[in-house]
């Protein structure tokens, strides 16, 4: 047969009975080939460029060091991963094989998912080790002390297993402590996001924790895995209760101990840690009792016997006493005498001063006081104030009495009085309270003028 040749239009060749396909059928064809060959298969290879999006649908490839294959899982599938995926983890993904047309490429629907093999845990745990730790999340200086007495514990732990028991047993033994428990499921799928939450809703429980213990048994790596998840390092470091993280043995180590404040190798040993022994409290309040009893009776005698150390060499009452009372009584001898001396000064100075007193001295003195007094009255007199009422004169005042001397003083106070010789008349003043008054200044009378006069007793030669 001669090959057809190409035209212009598309002509059925001669004997070819199978019609041009369409590229939807094409792709639906290979489609179906590819899911009807391989069915489910299980892959293993290294995760690179994982993407969560938004829908909660997850995107990344599979590959080795020869080939390479996209993979999806869906949400639903998501959730049930037992670990949170990331790039360079090597996994063993199951599923089944298909093609995405609007690609043109076929990729591998994930619903399952597992490390492979320990060697390939121990990798990603020790990269998430490296990451974590460069962020600063294990650093020594973030770790806090433990409260000494805490009045509130809080246990994120499994309800049912043998954890809580020890713990609850253990406190109850050492000191019995208020215990708030926080069930979670320490293992399987959901399990570090359900003991995230507990640590963070803790720190808005009420009453709040002064401590909390993070606690399960011990289990193999995959067991224990939960506590390697970053959001359960992240909320561990980030609680602002101090925590003690108490997971599997003492030979088991997860990333929750470097977040923790402090490791205890067993949940038991937490519950130790958490809390001193009750009665090794009371025994050293007793001691200490004990000591400041034995120190103030030390004091008393060591004061006791300082005090008659030194009391001995005072000297006696008597020889301290003694100068003071004959000095004492010297002075009450000596006084009556001393009285009577100045006695008799006083009567002889007196005796000597008598004869020089004079009567009609005297009398004159009273005479000429009496002058100046009576010239004093009728001084004043003449400057009374009322004095020139008499002559037609009247002296303006307020109601309350005080005399007014400006015109400005009777307009503001509006109700004045006018004091006549034969008295009094009230009136009123219009136009009150224009101009503002001028301050009134009291004066002081003018004391009379008194000349010095000698002393009654001044004795003249």
């Amino acid at each position: 047969m001669e090959p057809a040749t190409s035209g212009l239009l598309a002509q059925p060749s001669p004997g070819d009975n199978s019609p041009p396909l369409t590229v939807g059928e094409l792709a639906g064809a290979v489609k179906r080939a590819v899911e009807s060959g391989f069915g489910r298969v299980r892959v293993r290879g290294e995760i690179s460029g994982w993407k969560r999006h938004s829908s909660g649908h997850c995107y990344f490839t599979l590959k080795d060091d020869s080939a390479c294959i996209d993979a999806v899982v869906w949400r639903a599938s998501a959730g049930g991963l037992a670990f949170r995926p990331e790039d360079g983890a090597e996994v063993i993904a199951s599923g089944k094989m298909t093609t995405y047309p609007g690609r043109s490429k076929y990729q591998i629907v994930v619903d399952r998912m597992e490390l492979a093999g320990e060697g390939a845990l121990m990798a990603l745990l020790d990269k998430r080790r490296r990451v974590l730790a460069a962020e600063g999340l294990f650093d020594s200086a973030r770790k806090r002390r433990l409260p000494f007495l805490p009045r509130v514990i809080g246990v994120v732990t499994s309800p049912t297993g043998a954890v809580i028991r020890d713990i609850l047993h253990r406190l109850e033994d050492r000191c019995p402590t208020h215990v708030v428990v926080w069930p979670v499921p320490v293992q399987g799928e959901g399990a570090a996001g359900k003991i995230a939450a507990a640590i963070r809703g803790f720190a808005e429980f009420s009453p709040r924790p002064d401590l909390l213990i993070v606690a399960r048994g011990g289990g193999s790596i995959e067991d224990l895995w939960a506590f390697n998840e970053e959001e359960v390092v992240r909320a561990a470091a980030a609680s602002p209760i101090p925590l003690i993280s108490a997971v599997g043995h003492e030979t088991d180590t997860t990333l929750i101990d470097h977040a923790a404040d402090l490791r205890a190798p067993t949940p038991t040993a937490a519950a130790e840690l958490a809390v001193p022994v009750r009665a090794e409290l009371a025994a050293q309040l007793d001691e200490l009792m004990a000591r400041k009893r034995r120190c103030l009776a030390k004091r008393a005698d060591d004061a006791r016997e300082r005090l008659a150390l030194t009391s001995c060499r005072w000297p006696e009452p008597g020889v301290l006493l003694g100068p003071r009372r004959q000095r004492l009584d010297e002075v009450g001898d000596r006084l009556p005498r001393a009285l009577s001396a100045r006695t008799h000064k006083a009567e002889a100075a007196m005796n000597l001063i008598a004869p020089r007193l004079r009567h009609h001295l005297l009398g004159a003195k009273v005479e000429r006081l009496g002058e100046k007094l009576a010239a004093a009255w009728k001084m004043a007199e003449l400057v009374h104030p009322d004095r020139p009422l008499s002559r037609g004169f009247a002296r303006v005042t307020d109601r309350q009495g005080h005399t007014l001397i400006h015109a400005a003083q009777a307009r503001a106070a509006s109700e004045l009085t006018l004091n006549y010789a034969d008295g009094r008349v009230d009136v009123s003043v219009e136009g009150s309270g224009e101009p503002s008054p001028r301050p009134r200044v009291e004066r002081k009378p003018r004391a009379p003028y008194v000349q010095a006069q000698p002393g009654l007793f001044d004795v003249e030669d």
